[in-house]
């Protein structure tokens, strides 16, 4: 193959009246070449045929393949081997692939805004950083951080951990600032909160404790994508700011100087501040829009004062409340019960029926049983009534003497 300086060359001097054999003496050609460059008009890249490829007429099967396993092209690589017996190396796949990766890559990075009418949606997360705090310098702080999907106002407290009392105590102080409750609560896919979040089938199990909180407060949990963090993007960026402005640089006495800065910050800062997708402060937004929007607390005790739990009632009678084993009647062995713990007492209901109480225990593995429970079981009876006072046993001459004579 030639290339293009040649072939001009070649047409210069076809133009100069040079014949096709003197041309390819000159530029060491074939005759064949320069007839075919010249019958051309210039130069054209050679035509090589295209070489089959392994993986030719797989292409949609690829696609769906690389989708499902979330871009894991070894995943698709084992595949090809099991359903269509190909064995190609990694690389391989690598390059057919590549398009898609691109195109998953972007899914990532792409987000829709998404608009949440007032009162409907609040967005919660925890942030994590070091700060001076009681004369330690580099002491670590969890932040909870709230934030109502409309208004964008805020609510941050600060938590020596990040376990789920204190996810629940975060969710119950913001409820108190915002003086209401919303519809949901939007949140990530943290272990204290989430059993399980299948990312294909989008099915999601929640902690069987946060459960019982949602519903203790009437609100919809709602858990965003797997590996979308992004989904509840608000609170995100919420944290991050946060993290740059109410506690950067910061040094505080004590954790009580914390809490105190953090609600100085939140009314005379977070609150007041132009917001940059909304033009304007959250707080005016709020009391415009939201705070109307929002269900009244009702003067709801704690969450963690009433627990509310779901129990089997096991095949010897007994439900397990934090280790400790409390009866039932015997005749709801095997049923599911309601197991509700509020002023020291656990009541067990069916039905919506009381049909147990107990004091709550706070040993561990401890029994309690009601004897009542056992009224009417094989081997059981109801205990004997109490033996009469000694007051109640007097001599027969006693009677006598009182309504005068004897038999």
């Amino acid at each position: 193959m030639r290339t293009p300086e040649e072939v001009a060359a070649m047409l210069r001097l076809h133009a100069l009246g040079w014949g096709v054999r003197r041309i390819a003496t000159e530029l060491g050609c074939s005759h064949m070449t320069v007839r075919r460059y010249l019958e051309a008009g210039g130069w054209t890249p050679a035509k090589v045929p295209p070489r089959p490829k392994t993986l030719d007429g797989l292409e949609s099967w690829l696609a769906e393949r690389f989708r499902r396993h979330r871009g894991n092209a070894d995943v698709v690589r084992q595949d090809l081997q099991r359903e269509h017996g190909l064995r190609v190396g990694l690389r391989t796949v690598e390059r057919a692939v590549a398009p898609w990766r691109r195109e998953l890559e972007a899914e990532a990075r792409a987000t829709v805004r998404f608009e949440t009418p007032p009162g409907h949606q609040l967005q919660i997360d925890f942030g994590e950083l070091r700060a001076a705090v009681g004369g330690e310098p580099r002491g670590k702080i969890y932040l909870f951080v709230a934030t109502l999907g409309h208004s964008r106002r805020l609510y941050v407290q600060p938590f020596r951990h990040e376990r789920q009392s204190a996810w629940l105590d975060g969710l119950e102080g913001a409820f108190r600032h915002f003086g209401g409750l919303p519809q949901e609560v939007l949140l990530d896919n943290a272990k204290a909160l989430v059993t399980h979040h299948d990312p294909e089938t989008r099915e999601v199990l929640f902690n069987e404790r946060f459960h019982a909180f949602a519903r203790y407060w009437g609100f919809r949990p709602r858990a965003c994508a797997p590996y979308r963090a992004r989904t509840k993007g608000k609170d995100e960026r919420g944290v991050g700011y946060v993290k740059r402005n109410a506690i950067a640089g910061h040094s505080f006495a004590g954790w009580a100087a914390l809490e105190a800065h953090l609600a100085w910050w939140m009314r005379e800062v977070a609150d007041v501040r132009v917001h940059g997708t909304t033009g304007e402060p959250p707080v005016e937004r709020f009391l415009r829009d939201e705070a109307h929007a929002l269900r009244p607390l009702e003067g709801r005790p704690p969450f963690r004062q009433i627990r509310e739990l779901t129990r089997q009632v096991h095949a010897d009678g007994f439900v397990d409340v934090d280790t400790n084993r409390y009866s039932v009647p015997w005749r709801l062995i095997g049923t599911a019960v309601t197991v509700r713990i509020s002023d020291g007492q656990v009541h067990v209901f069916q039905a919506g029926v009381e049909v147990a109480r107990h004091a709550e225990r706070h040993g561990r593995r401890e029994r309690v049983i009601d004897a009542d429970h056992r009224v009417g079981l094989f081997g059981a009876s109801k205990p004997p009534p109490a033996a009469p006072s000694a007051e109640l046993l007097r001599p027969l001459s006693e009677y006598e003497q009182l309504i005068g004579g004897g038999w």
